[in-house]
């Protein structure tokens, strides 16, 4: 996961989706885009992590996935399970301590975007 300082512009040729866009219906868009980013207006508003699955597992997209918004570091795990590559955290967050985040759980009990077994069949295999 690649954390974009708060203060450095987003990829200028990404395509900028709201969290209320249907990633489905503009699929064409996102096809030819070498960077997608999806907003989060709050932390607590989960709908671009249902966009970012669609787009990696539906879509089959291959480019960047970028989070912005109302992104705090302990959103890190679940942004890069849902297939994000990259995110800009809020001004008041310490980059160093969001990524710590990310080995905080050492195993999930779902399948995600990325490919990662579920526990229970990483131990069995």
């Amino acid at each position: 996961m690649r954390l974009i300082d708060t203060h450095s512009p987003l990829p200028a040729d990404a395509l900028a989706l709201d969290n209320t866009v249907d990633v489905l219906e503009r699929r064409d868009e996102i096809a030819a885009a070498r960077a997608v980013v999806l907003n989060f207006p709050k932390w607590t508003d989960g709908r671009a992590y249902s966009q970012a699955v669609l787009l990696r597992l539906r879509l089959r997209y291959a480019g960047e996935l970028v989070a912005a918004g109302d992104i705090v570091g302990d959103m890190l795990p679940m942004l890069q399970r849902c297939g994000f590559d990259a995110a800009q955290l809020r001004a008041d967050q310490d980059p160093a301590v969001a990524l710590r985040t990310l080995g905080r759980f050492p195993g999930q009990y779902q399948r995600d975007a990325v490919g990662a077994q579920p526990t229970p069949y990483a131990r069995a295999a």
